[in-house]
């Protein structure tokens, strides 16, 4: 399945969002225009219905609700999500979810629900608040989400939003783990665990996949020989790889000897071919050389259509977006007002359309419209 449509109302940036989704999903827009609090939307969603999480702790987890609740919001302060699951894009929803969030106005001030819903093939199976809620209102400090006795009914939603994958990876956090003295976070967004995770994968799996990323990597380091993986003396997960150079025996080098791009070439290869479930990336393209990052959204695309899978990634660069494969129809674009982030599917700015209907690609067309209009100004700084 995927999330055929979204909408948000009053979460971080957005005022209000109602957009059509597909298989591929291109977020762009200007730095701080909610390109990350637009995947935190869905990474909220997986923290309700994940193991240990729930709503006080995803909301607790952001900085309780003023954090989390859009600054333009006036009357009407409820934070609301929802969610359409279908099979495709452009097919009826099988599933949709609803959430709205206030907050109590007396007592422990606790996030509450101000309603919770779900429809299965149009037929509306949850309404809350019900009348047991409304006897106890602190069965609205939970959603049903995070609730095995009461969500037998649409357990399929659970399943699909708890495995929702999320992937920023930091290659220094790779390196070194042990200079991040923090808890490792339970998904590892930032790849502080990743070494650990690939280990823990079973052996015949975890080899397949390694021996696939190898001939990938080969495309952009012809050098690197015999990905593995390994432990040292201490038991200590590692990844080694052979690299040919001008002496007749290749040296091994191990993760901490290896580029940045390298492991996050690794990181997003691993991520790929992990699960089927929603993947959400953050620049991809960071530390990658352009010619690499040109042939990003041709790998995503011929390893989702087998997966059937959706990804949903942020980026600012124009070698991503040049890749002409890429609709209007994919592709977000995010613009700061006054009023919070507007956001606009690019087919349908009809300007746009006309540029991409002429040939140009979304880095022609769109991107221009993610640079400030100020910009200019930086040549001033002193």
């Amino acid at each position: 399945m995927i999330i055929s449509h979204i909408i948000l109302k009053n979460w971080r940036n957005f005022r209000s969002v109602d957009a059509d989704l597909h298989d591929r999903v291109f977020l762009v827009g200007p730095n701080a225009s909610g390109k990350s609090n637009f995947l935190d939307s869905l990474r909220f969603l997986r923290d309700l219905a994940k193991p240990g999480g729930g709503l006080q702790k995803a909301i607790s987890d952001r900085g309780g609700v003023s954090k989390i609740r859009c600054l333009s919001a006036r009357r009407d302060p409820k934070i609301e999500i929802a969610i359409f699951l279908s099979e495709g894009a452009n097919q009826e929803p099988t599933w949709k979810y609803e959430i709205g969030i206030i907050q109590q106005t007396r007592g422990y001030r606790q996030p509450i629900l101000a309603y919770e819903r779900v429809w299965k093939d149009n037929h509306k199976i949850v309404d809350r608040p019900n009348n047991d809620d409304k006897k106890d209102e602190l069965r609205l400090t939970q959603t049903f989400l995070e609730q095995v006795n009461a969500n037998a009914d649409f357990r399929e939603i659970v399943k699909f939003l708890e495995s929702t994958l999320y992937l920023h990876l930091i290659p220094q956090l790779v390196r070194h783990p042990e200079a991040f003295s923090a808890a490792g976070l339970s998904e590892d967004p930032f790849g502080r665990t990743f070494l650990e995770r690939v280990a823990k994968t079973p052996e015949r799996t975890r080899k397949s996949r390694l021996t696939k990323i190898e001939e990938a990597l080969r495309s952009a380091l012809p050098q690197l020989k015999n990905l593995t993986d390994t432990k040292d003396e201490m038991g200590v997960p590692h990844l080694e790889a052979t690299y040919e150079h001008w002496r007749p025996g290749a040296g091994k080098q191990r993760e901490d000897q290896f580029s940045d791009g390298t492991l996050r070439l690794i990181g997003l290869f691993w991520s790929l071919l992990e699960t089927d479930s929603l993947l959400l990336l953050e620049e991809p393209e960071l530390s990658l050389n352009s010619g690499i990052v040109s042939k990003l959204p041709s790998l995503i695309y011929r390893l989702q259509r087998t997966r059937k899978r959706q990804i949903i990634l942020s980026t600012h660069s124009a070698d991503l977006l040049s890749d002409k494969g890429i609709g209007g129809e994919e592709v977000l674009l995010m613009t700061p007002t006054s009023e919070g982030t507007q956001v606009e599917v690019v087919s349908s700015i009809e300007d746009i359309k006309l540029l991409l209907e002429g040939g140009l690609s979304i880095a022609d067309a769109a991107l221009p419209r993610t640079v400030p209009a100020t910009v200019d100004q930086l040549a001033l700084f002193k």
